[in-house]
């Protein structure tokens, strides 16, 4: 059931280290310095649960990002997107780059669920294939005041453009449309944390269980870890990949930024992973790992080194400011930071013979707000 690469090494646009045509520094770029883009571009969601404020653009190789186009820190950017007659293209400096593809909004946006809600407000299409919803838009830590610093859950609720909880058969409907039009491969369903002690496992389980009675398409989830055999529910009802998301390794940052996710325990999320590979497999168990935060490289590089020895793939992404969060005016780190990391977390993944291309489902099959599969690939 393994799914082929976007890409070979062999393929890629001129592999010299530093050369702004290199695809793990030119997506890097993107993610870490934004875009700077015609005002007539629609420039996507400003806040909600996941990284927003962009277009998914698809660069040489087929390799997709999430490139920021309206945060602050885009104002600084030396790279700016143009449209012609025969597409879009980048420039650097007002050189030309590369030209690239830009994904369009599909159509399903503009249908309505039999319920009466518009779908978009249900699922939204990440990167070039994958339909993705929050199932609860609220989360525990939120109402405790101890939310994460980098979240705007919540906010998108106060702007109208979602909904407080996703019915599963509204849900079917969006997907079942969103794979008419041929744009939906595979479903990222992740929550709000509740205050009970699955942390939003049995939404997820009934979303899943309404999915897959109905279509035979990889479904991803993501959580926190659970009490009690809440994965195993999980995995029973036909979920293919798993996120378990730590967020950061340095834990006097964790309390810091997410002071309520930091109330788990190192020891559950340890525990979470290990049950979640003996049930889901080597590379379809991933964790969100944030730089950018205040941690140091030390703290990416063994705290990914100890997950990969689990047969878990630290998902190395960039900060990035989502409006009305506290980080709203944070910037990212530096691509020159960012680049090396991910090279020598490529390499621990190689190491552990892990290779992200694996992955069913979800983030990392998606891949848009990361450079990791883009270094693995090239890696060397």
């Amino acid at each position: 059931m393994f799914r082929e690469p976007y890409f070979v090494a062999e393929n890629f646009v001129n592999k010299k280290p530093g050369n702004p045509l290199n695809l793990v520094n030119l997506k890097t770029e993107i993610l870490c310095k934004g875009i700077k883009a015609e005002n007539n571009i629609e420039k996507g969601r400003k806040s909600g649960a996941g990284p927003a404020g962009g277009r998914y653009l698809v660069l040489p190789d087929n390799s997709v990002v999430n490139a920021p186009l309206w945060p602050h820190f885009v104002n600084k950017s030396d790279i700016t997107l143009k449209r012609f007659d025969s597409g879009w293209s980048l420039f650097k400096n007002g050189e030309k780059i590369t030209d690239v593809e830009l994904i369009n909004t599909p159509k399903f946006y503009s249908l309505k669920t039999p319920s009466g809600y518009p779908m978009y407000k249900i699922a939204l299409l990440h990167g070039r294939d994958c339909v993705a919803t929050t199932l609860l838009q609220s989360c525990v830590h939120w109402s405790t005041g101890n939310g994460c610093k980098f979240c705007g859950i919540e906010n998108s609720l106060r702007t109208g453009s979602t909904v407080p909880r996703k019915p599963p058969k509204d849900l079917v409907e969006v997907v079942g449309a969103a794979i008419e039009e041929d744009v939906c491969k595979h479903i990222t369903l992740t929550t709000g944390t509740p205050s009970t002690k699955d942390r939003g496992a049995k939404l997820l389980a009934e979303a899943t269980k309404e999915l897959k009675d109905r279509y035979e398409i990889p479904v991803h989830v993501q959580l926190e870890p659970p009490e009690g055999n809440y994965l195993e529910l999980l995995a029973n009802v036909g979920a293919d990949t798993v996120g378990i998301h730590i967020e950061n390794f340095d834990r006097g940052v964790l309390k810091s930024v997410c002071p309520g996710k930091a109330e788990v325990s190192f020891e559950e999320y340890l525990s979470a992973w290990r049950k979640a590979v003996e049930l889901f497999g080597e590379a379809q168990v991933s964790t969100y790992v944030i730089a950018g935060l205040g941690e140091d490289d030390n703290s990416i590089l063994e705290g990914a080194e100890m997950v990969a020895s689990l047969g878990v793939i630290p998902f190395l992404v960039p900060f990035r400011p989502i409006l009305g969060s506290e980080f709203e005016n944070r910037d990212p780190p530096s691509a020159s930071r960012m680049v090396p990391l991910y090279e020598k977390v490529a390499g621990i993944l190689a190491d552990y013979n892990l290779d992200p291309s694996r992955n069913l489902a979800g983030c990392v099959r998606c891949g848009a707000c990361s450079s990791i599969l883009e270094a693995f690939v090239c890696r060397g």
